[in-house]
């Protein structure tokens, strides 16, 4: 398999030009730079591992989302369109908004308040040590194997668009992102991560720009999949009555209880890569602030990503594959963004989107490794290894930890090459930890009778029913049809219905056994449960900048947009 990757080679589409090199060179001085300055301000732990907790709400709110919008988003979700059309974009509306704005309003007060470094430190505070071990080691595990995801993205991009060998590209990308997390923390990680949004909008605008001229509009790129595919295709809601009647093989079920309420609640709201910006910020309206800021420019996702996979659709001359084979002249759904990049920009515009792609993945790949670097310090290394050194110690095994994690990215990349498509890795990967998470901490919160024992081993048996049911899948495909309640479902119905199942599991047996098992006294769940935590009262501030109002706009235009797609 290795060796495999290691030789990918495509036939060249594109050449840089001298204004292209120059570009991409700036970028990476600059990311460099930026971690060069900011060593001096990450002497501390708070400083190293939570930037100090000094963010505004717009540095904090995008970087929540850059740290999200990497390579996983560019390549993976435009290949997901050019397969399943429009439904792609429900992993930015109903799999995202509600989650976000749930996180600011609901969860964000009592991760502040608690001054927890992750959300494993919350279930210890919550549930005891014995959960904050399961869910970090869970949570690491996770972390490193999406961290693979943004390798492999990275290989694609440069294999397809300029026949690169991708040691040479791994190994700079590598090394500047181990770089500048280890020298400035989380907060080096932030500021370039605000860079990389940028970077990405400038970059990625360029297709579905000039994608919508070629089509003839909306209008036009609509009656192009009709032809080329179907009219299913660009249709939100009103083909999810029926697994049989929309190319992603679900239903509405799937896509509200499974990606609304489980999948996207588990992510945004206890993956502690996005959560972890937010606990950066220097107050709690800035905190809450922060998710409600990224929900808004979420929104506006899917005209950079999931867009360029429907022109494919539209204006490519050949039909893609699922996969795509090492030296073969065909191309994968994951390859769709690069191709269209290569079709559409020129000298100087090549740079420009080449540079938006290794945003991309430096971005997804720094958040990745910034969140495995503290939850290995703080929750495995420090509570279970070494409990009475001082802070600069920590700092050092911070550092230390930022150089492993990388490299355990590079050997994970090589995994996600026995997955189809980016996506079916990534749900399969959210499904075994961030569904049962979810669970575990949203009883903890709202329930105080929840006890150490129930957030245990309901967080043990959701995670192994998720994997039990992804291994009988596995071992005999016929099983799905059980697992998400018809024959006709397909493979990210899969990932839905195993999503609820876990988390349903969770809360099951979280609630049986706190009902049998001696819960904490009172005192000791005062600022991580609801009902016995004073919240702080934000400054008084006029309407426009209450997080609450910004929550409900927010809100109303989601609700519009499914409307307008339906």
């Amino acid at each position: 398999m290795i060796p495999a990757l290691l030789l990918l080679h495509a036939p060249t589409l594109v050449h840089l030009s001298a204004v292209d090199m120059v570009i991409i060179v700036l970028y990476f001085v600059l990311v460099l730079t930026i971690g060069f300055y900011l060593k001096g301000q990450a002497k501390t732990g708070e400083d190293f591992f939570m930037a100090g907790r000094e963010m505004t709400a717009w540095i904090a709110g995008l970087s929540f989302l850059s740290a999200n919008l990497g390579s996983l988003e560019l390549m993976g979700w435009a290949g997901s369109a050019y397969q399943y059309g429009i439904l792609a974009a429900h992993w930015y509306w109903i799999g995202a908004i509600p989650a976000m704005l749930f996180l600011a309003l609901v969860m964000m007060p009592f991760y502040y308040i608690s001054k927890t470094h992750s959300v494993p430190g919350y279930l210890k505070l919550r549930f005891g040590e014995p959960s904050r071990a399961l869910s970090s080691i869970s949570f690491a595990f996770m972390t490193v194997l999406m961290s693979g995801i943004n390798m492999y993205s990275m290989a694609l991009v440069l294999k397809v668009i300029l026949g690169w060998n991708i040691n040479f590209s791994i190994l700079v990308s590598s090394i500047t992102v181990a770089a500048y997390v280890a020298l400035g923390g989380l907060r080096s990680a932030i500021f370039n991560e605000v860079l990389q949004f940028i970077l990405i909008w400038a970059g990625a605008l360029l297709i579905p720009i000039l994608g919508l001229i070629e089509a003839g509009g909306f209008s036009g790129l609509k009656a192009r999949i009709a032809v080329n595919a179907s009219a299913e295709y660009t249709h939100l809601w009103s083909t999810l009555g029926h697994f049989s009647e929309n190319p992603m093989g679900i239903n509405w079920v799937g896509i509200v209880f499974g990606l609304g309420a489980v999948i996207s609640m588990g992510y945004w709201t206890t993956d502690f890569l996005v959560v972890q910006r937010v606990l950066a910020a220097k107050d709690i309206r800035a905190a809450k602030m922060a998710p409600i800021i990224g929900a808004g420019f979420k929104m506006l996702v899917p005209f950079i990503v999931v867009l360029p996979g429907l022109l494919a659709l539209a204006v490519l001359p050949f039909k893609l594959v699922g996969q795509d084979v090492a030296g073969s002249a065909g191309h994968s759904y994951n390859e769709v963004l690069p191709l269209m990049l290569a079709r559409y920009c020129g000298p100087g515009l090549l740079g420009l989107g080449i540079t938006a792609l290794i945003a991309g993945f430096m971005s997804g790949m720094a958040g990745n490794v910034s969140a495995f670097t503290t939850v290995w310090t703080y929750d495995i290394y420090r509570a279970l290894i070494k409990k009475n050194e001082d802070d600069r110690h920590y700092v050092r095994m911070g550092r230390w930890s930022t150089l492993a994690g990388v490299i355990i990215s590079i050997v994970t990349a090589y995994f996600v090459m026995q997955f189809a498509s980016i996506m079916d890795y990534v749900q399969a990967v959210f499904s075994f930890f961030m569904a049962p998470l979810f669970g575990t901490v949203i009883l903890g919160m709202l329930w105080r009778r929840a006890t150490p024992a129930g957030g245990f081993w309901g967080l043990l048996s959701g995670t192994l029913t998720s994997i039990g049911m992804w291994s009988w899948v596995k071992a005999d495909p016929t099983a799905l049809r059980y697992v998400a309640l018809s024959p006709h479902a397909k493979a990210m119905a899969q990932d839905m219905f195993q999503a609820l199942w876990s988390c349903s599991v969770c809360v099951i047996v979280t609630v049986l056994v706190s009902l049998v098992t001696k819960p904490k006294p009172d005192a000791e769940l005062i600022g991580v449960v609801y009902g016995l935590t004073k919240i702080p009262q934000e400054e008084q501030v006029s309407l426009f900048r209450r997080p609450v109002f910004w929550a409900v706009v927010v809100g109303l235009a989601f609700v519009v947009v499914n409307i307008i797609f339906w």
